[in-house]
């Protein structure tokens, strides 16, 4: 049984696949933090702004095995003829897996179905859990001091600052791209006054690469 709190499809609003046609799935639950606002204070992550609680998103629900998730997601990605898109060509459809955590329900028997759907899967995860074998892109985004069960990847999205996890804990790890992202603290989004630091942060360290929430910039859903 799978717990989707929300499907949608977008565009992917940030890190390496930025710009990029997506369905997402959220899932609920999360190892870090209930998603209670009473709880938050003693989370082992305390600056989460995304509601994964519950079945009653967009597209939610409750769903039995993978195939029927998968055919699920798979209706919410636009039909493509024969002619795709200018020049003929048609695009690889691209799942996102997100919650939430998503490893705490993404299995490889869920990453496989969609893989039969002809789809690239991703996920965005915190890393303290093992990954599942199959993912095509996969995204580890640190919390905190909570250790790390995946430490080589695409793709390291670091929030950023964090106290507790200084970019340069990370910078050896075996990702193809490290990011930092701006935390948002201001209202609408956008990051407010940590975008300046991380930009220099960036500019000081550039192994280190620029995300930005483009997503709430330009108001995508």
């Amino acid at each position: 049984m799978y717990h989707v709190k929300e499907a949608f499809y977008t565009l992917q609003g940030e890190g390496g696949q930025a710009g990029r046609a997506s369905v997402f799935c959220r899932f609920t639950g999360c190892n870090l933090w209930s998603g209670r606002e009473q709880d938050r204070a003693a989370a082992a992550c305390r600056f989460c702004d995304t509601d994964f609680i519950g079945t009653d998103g967009q597209h939610g629900g409750r769903f039995a095995d993978a195939a029927t998730l998968a055919a699920h997601l798979t209706s919410l990605w636009p039909d493509q003829d024969d002619r795709g898109g200018p020049g003929g060509r048609t695009t690889t459809p691209y799942v996102v897996f997100t919650g939430g955590e998503p490893l705490l329900q993404l299995d490889e028997a869920l990453i496989q179905a969609m893989q039969t759907h002809g789809f690239e899967v991703a996920v965005e995860t915190n890393g303290t859990l093992p990954a599942p074998a199959g993912i095509d892109w996969l995204c580890v985004s640190p919390k905190g001091e909570n250790t790390l069960a995946i430490t080589e990847g695409n793709e390291l999205k670091l929030v950023y600052p964090q106290a507790d996890a200084p970019p340069e804990r990370f910078a050896r790890l075996a990702f193809d791209h490290h990011f930092l992202q701006p935390m948002d603290t201001a209202p609408g989004g956008g990051g407010g006054n940590t975008v300046a630091a991380t930009v220099d942060y960036c500019l000081a360290y550039p192994q280190w690469r620029l995300s930005l929430q483009t997503h709430k910039i330009t108001g995508i859903d």
